[in-house]
């Protein structure tokens, strides 16, 4: 493997899991919000998963896969190495990256599907770093978690260290919204904030932009495109 070439290395996914009891289904922003914590725990503090995480980033590819488990799937999948980040209604759990054929037994038997989540109140007032959804871009909750946890992903690595200390400080926060129409989402990506464009693998069409992530200090950070 020549560590100097990323189309060297093997694929490798973040897998996250999204618990959805029948019951009890999560707040779809909560669980978006969530997602993206659980990623940033990961980036900020990998303990013993510093290599994976490594390899994944290297590649230059940051593909996240959700799924979706109760009851005995998701003590299941807690059993598995990783850590649960609960925020509101929502419980996620991130497992260090995998190869992409080379899923645990565990997780590879969950479902990708039936993610259809919906909020039944208003979330509360957002906060930065806001990251923002293309309000043009139809997306299931657990299509939606990947892409705001792609959206965290780009702004930590945007992010200086003095930055990173505060928003450490701030719990790794994050707020997701829908932008209030398609202008407003392409100002925001036209002042050089990090953006997500879509590889197109599922769901929407390659290179859609369907997240901004915005914060004061991450303005004009990104190359305007």
């Amino acid at each position: 493997m020549n560590s100097e070439n990323p189309e060297s290395f093997e694929l490798y996914v973040l897998p996250l899991v999204v618990r959805i009891e029948r019951a009890a289904p999560p707040e779809r922003t909560d669980a978006l919000e969530a997602a993206a914590m659980a990623v940033l725990s990961l980036l900020d503090d990998p303990g013993e998963w510093a290599a994976e995480l490594h390899t994944w980033q290297s590649t230059g590819k940051i593909r996240k896969v959700v799924r979706r488990a109760r009851g005995a799937e998701w003590r299941r999948a807690v059993a598995l190495p990783g850590r649960t980040v609960e925020h509101r209604t929502a419980e996620v759990r991130v497992h260090p990256p995998v190869p992409l054929d080379g899923w645990p037994r565990d997780l590879a038997r969950l479902q990708v599907g039936g993610t259809e989540l919906s909020d039944t109140a208003d979330p509360p007032s957002a906060e930065p770093p806001i990251l923002w959804a293309n309000p043009e871009l139809a997306m299931s909750a657990g299509k939606a978690m990947a892409q705001a946890g792609h959206a965290a992903q780009l702004a930590w690595w945007a992010s200086d260290a003095a930055e990173r200390e505060a928003w450490r400080a701030r719990g790794l926060a994050v707020c997701v919204r829908t932008a209030a129409s398609q202008a407003d989402f392409g100002a925001m990506v036209a002042e050089g904030l990090p953006v997500v464009r879509d590889a197109g693998f599922t769901e929407i069409e390659p290179g859609s932009c369907t997240f901004v992530a915005d914060a004061p200090w991450l303005k004009g950070r990104v190359a305007r495109s």
